[in-house]
């Protein structure tokens, strides 16, 4: 299994290949969408797998992601897939629910999501100026949840992550892994939508390379119109055949 050292380097190094900043939150699913090649797909696959990566012949690649977990679940594990894509040779990969199990290429691809969603120079030093603010100078879990909020993470990704931290009681880490957020984070006035899946409405969903490549085949007449948007009906697009509740578009 690789250490730490090494995946984190990883995840900084595809993070700088994406455009994204050293230190600062991803927005995943944008940066998913500008991979050449990547099919996004979201669907709700229930309680017990979180992602798939399957790797075509053609070195392109699917990824769907379990649209009915939350949302701060699915940015890790799109960020989980992504270390799939770019380091793991195998074809096809599937994550399970629990952050931690599986074999060592999946704790691998673990590690690897946790510091490109949370880099940890900007972890610390976050994490250092909220327990500097305590007397016994450790993390609370009010803490804990402005953290997951800032770099858009489940609250299991933050916690399994803060055990490293200098700032983290290690005796609290069951704990907070235990506690119920969302009802806390709504009473110190944050935003709920980390903690919850898509409407059902959005469960299903596909983005990035597969849409454009049936557009490509229609415009190059490789395939008719109906056949089009039997692709399109394949892939929960069909607000792209029959059109959809289209909002104004502001233009500013």
């Amino acid at each position: 299994m690789a250490d730490k050292a090494d995946l984190m380097t990883k995840a900084m190094q595809y993070r700088k290949e994406l455009g994204a900043e050293s230190g600062s939150p991803v927005d995943v699913f944008s940066l998913a969408q500008n991979i050449e090649g990547l099919t996004l797909v979201y669907y709700p696959m229930g309680d017990k797998l979180s992602g798939m990566c399957v790797r075509t012949e053609d070195g392109n690649c699917v990824i769907a992601v379990n649209s009915g977990m939350s949302l701060g679940r699915q940015r890790f594990s799109l960020a989980h897939e992504f270390y799939h894509m770019r380091f793991d040779d195998n074809m096809t990969s599937i994550c399970g629910k629990k952050i931690g199990c599986g074999n060592d290429i999946e704790k691998e691809a673990d590690i690897f999501a946790s510091y490109f969603l949370m880099p940890a120079a900007e972890l610390e030093s976050r994490a250092a100026r909220f327990a500097a603010a305590h007397a016994d100078g450790k993390l609370s879990l009010d803490d804990v949840i402005l953290l997951e909020q800032y770099f858009g993470v489940s609250h299991q990704a933050a916690v399994i992550r803060l055990k490293e931290s200098r700032c983290m009681e290690r005796s609290r880490v069951e704990e907070f892994l235990k506690s119920s957020v969302r009802g806390r984070a709504e009473m110190m006035g944050c935003a709920t939508a980390l903690y919850r899946p898509l409407p059902p409405d959005k469960q299903y969903m596909t983005y990035g390379s597969y849409i454009k490549q049936a557009e490509l085949a229609l415009q190059k007449g490789l395939i008719a119109a109906g056949k089009y948007e039997e692709l399109l009906l394949c892939a929960f697009r069909s607000d792209l055949v029959y059109g959809g509740d289209e909002e104004a578009e502001i233009i500013d």
